[in-house]
């Protein structure tokens, strides 16, 4: 095997599994994502979403997202669902105090994924007086590989900025996201320094999976050396306790398990997590391809819909098969994370399988 696992971490996924089990059949509804636009300031080559400047699609109104808000109130409490802003860029949109303090007014807290683009002082106060509770602002590298990967010139600099002034905001919660890539890999260290120099002490990292745009570039993509050298670096700075660095949710991840990151692996999608997309698609993780959404907000009940059609999501048996069909961590992994499916549902990559 590629992947040995200790003893006692089989037995701590033991106990986890039944948690995830218990988790599904509860499904409490956690974490709502707004896909509140598809428009973009800038064209990132590792987005799965193809979004742009002025997209085709019309921005959902305000009015059509706050209704279904208003049809879930009843039936969860506010408090205990956080609302994540995403898009496309949300601070495309001229709305987003207006409907954040609509959120903030019902109990709902709210946040928001940015590239920083348009975060100015002025902007930041607003949002923090609508009510903003949390946001993530996406840093790729320094300055030329940041600006190659999100085609344009000034972004580095604006993020860079951005979390300048986050950090300084006690009242938030907020952290960085890096998409790690060939380009970026070998000066992590030093990011993590320079970060870690203006205050960041929250820090997340992806690897970039081959869909959309990303599809056509090979150095977005870690070989499996590499990406075991990712998750050791990882593991190191958790363990140096100065900037607590977290691998994202993307995949089962073997013998790192808990190692870099703070639980072990579940995907969330439809579990615990769902997204109403800009075209009013019910799915899950937005992430997701199109073709799991389960309703429509123009036709359906958003309640109805994720109390009774998120089986696809619950009971991933429907994964085993291809290279799951065999393997015997499937118990732990139930085929990866959702957002690793092509249209037919099969599996893109395996983590589990990467690590050397």
């Amino acid at each position: 095997m590629p992947n040995n696992i200790s003893l006692r971490k089989r037995l701590a996924l033991e106990v986890f599994r039944k948690f995830r089990e218990n988790k599904k059949k509860l499904h409490p509804l956690r974490q709502l994502f707004w896909e509140c636009t598809l428009r973009c300031n800038i064209q990132c080559k590792h987005c799965g979403s193809d979004c742009k400047s002025d997209s085709l699609r019309k921005d959902m109104p305000a009015k059509d997202f706050l209704k279904v808000i208003d049809s879930i109130t009843p039936h969860i409490n506010p408090n205990e669902t956080n609302i994540i802003i995403s898009g496309g860029e949300p601070l495309m949109r001229k709305d987003l105090e207006y409907v954040g303090l609509e959120l903030y007014n019902r109990g709902y807290p709210w946040g928001m994924v940015s590239n920083g683009l348009f975060l100015t002082r002025k902007k930041l106060d607003a949002l923090m007086a609508a009510g903003l509770h949390s946001i993530t602002i996406s840093l790729d590298g320094f300055k030329d590989d940041h600006n190659w990967m999100r085609g344009h010139a000034k972004s580095f600099d604006q993020a860079w900025e951005a979390i300048r002034m986050i950090v300084h905001e006690p009242e938030l919660k907020w952290d960085v996201v890096t998409c790690v890539n060939r380009k970026n890999l070998t000066y992590l260290p030093e990011l993590k320094a320079k970060l870690y120099n203006i205050g960041v002490r929250n820090w997340r990292v992806f690897t970039i999976f081959p869909v959309g745009r990303a599809a056509q570039y090979p150095e977005f993509q870690l070989t499996d050396e590499e990406f075991t050298n990712l998750m050791e670096f990882i593991k190191a700075t958790r363990k140096e306790g100065k900037v607590k660095l977290s691998y994202g949710c993307e995949g089962f991840l073997g013998r790192y398990e808990a190692d870099v990151r703070d639980n072990f692996f579940i995907c969330n999608a439809g579990i615990s997590v769902a997204s109403i997309l800009a075209d009013g698609s019910i799915s899950a993780c937005p992430s997701i391809r199109s073709n799991f959404a389960q309703g429509n907000i123009y036709k359906d009940n958003f309640m109805d819909v994720w109390n009774n059609r998120f089986q696809v999501f619950r009971n991933r048996e429907w994964m085993r098969k291809d290279e799951c069909a065999n393997c015997n961590m499937f118990r732990y992994c139930e085929g990866n994370g959702m957002h690793l499916r092509d249209d037919e549902g099969k599996l893109l990559l395996c983590h589990y399988k990467r690590i050397k």
